[in-house]
């Protein structure tokens, strides 16, 4: 999948140089296609390598996706230049009026927080609400799946006895599912949290389904039946140095760390991590684009506005 961003965005050259299709403005005029238009809430904080992980794995189908980034105007960020949100991101107050075919909001390190407690709770929960009549399908994770559990259903999350961390096998519970068409019966899931949204008051949900379970982590993987809403729980974005850098910035500030399961050969983490999840990360994402976003939304972007609040609307319906 070809995908567009501003000219000059910092990704775009290590993406190219993996390989993957960046486009400029001039040659994504001359394709006579309508573009996705997705929204991407980066609320992690190395903004940078979040937008790579992003946007690589956007970028796996044959369609064309235009990407805008948003920040939170209510916080302020201490690990990204305000120059590069100026010119690469826009606030919500700019997009407000704007309807999108999706929106990834990613996970953020507040979850020891409670919710109320984040210095962008309210921005949050207006973004929440606001995409229940101007976004198609949602996609949500680790800490914005907690977030939007909470604000749509009012789930709660709980702390868990220390910090999940590693790479751990997730068993496919619902293989028929569209956005695991493809999968075998397990898939390797990076997992980088503290607490867990409430089992018991997930289960409460009608709407919700559980696509995804470990013994270890719980639920892994849930979407309402019509998969206008996707919670993972876990990072399927993460490359394969992220948990190594968590590791280490957690030794740094004192908080002795546990090895991350799974993650490091032989337990030694002076070895190069492996990679085991980026298949399954990759036909996810191209699953979640492709059967909850593309094929629900109208060919006419006009009336994107008219579909993105009817819980009903036939997929197999195009305009």
């Amino acid at each position: 999948m070809p995908v567009k961003v501003i000219e000059g965005l910092p990704a775009i050259d290590e993406l190219r140089a993996d390989n993957i299709f960046v486009m400029d403005n001039e040659r994504a005029k001359n394709q006579n296609i309508r573009p996705l238009n997705l929204l991407v809430v980066n609320l992690m904080p190395r903004k940078l390598i979040t937008e790579r992980q992003i946007l690589r794995l956007l970028s796996n189908t044959p369609l064309q996706i235009n990407v805008d980034f948003l920040f939170m105007a209510s916080h302020e960020f201490k690990n990204t230049k305000q120059s590069h949100l100026d010119s690469f991101y826009k606030s919500f107050s700019e997009i407000k009026d704007d309807y999108y075919d999706g929106l990834i909001i990613t996970g953020a390190p507040v979850e020891q927080l409670e919710f109320e407690e984040v210095d962008y709770w309210s921005e949050f929960l207006e973004i929440v609400k606001w995409s229940k009549s101007h976004v198609y399908s949602s996609l949500h994770i680790c800490w914005g799946a907690q977030a939007a559990l909470y604000a749509r259903y009012e789930v709660t999350k709980e702390n868990l006895p220390q910090k999940l961390c590693g790479i751990y096998k997730s068993s496919v519970e619902q293989p028929k599912n569209p956005l695991f068409r493809g999968f075998d019966d397990f898939l390797n899931y990076p997992q980088s949290r503290y607490t867990q949204s409430n089992p018991s008051e997930i289960k409460k949900v009608p709407d919700l389904e559980v696509l995804s379970t470990s013994k270890e982590t719980g639920f892994s993987i849930l979407a309402k039946k019509n998969l206008r809403e996707v919670y993972l729980f876990g990072h399927l974005e993460y490359d394969r140095e992220t948990l190594a850098w968590e590791y280490e910035r957690d030794k740094e500030e004192g908080l002795k760390p546990a090895l991350p399961k799974n993650y490091f050969p032989k337990d030694n983490d002076k070895e190069k991590p492996q990679m085991s999840w980026a298949s399954a990360a990759s036909l996810f994402f191209s699953n979640w684009l492709n059967y909850a976003v593309y094929q629900g939304t109208p060919y006419l972007g006009e009336r994107l506005g008219h579909h993105c609040g009817e819980e009903n609307y036939d997929f197999n319906q195009k305009e």
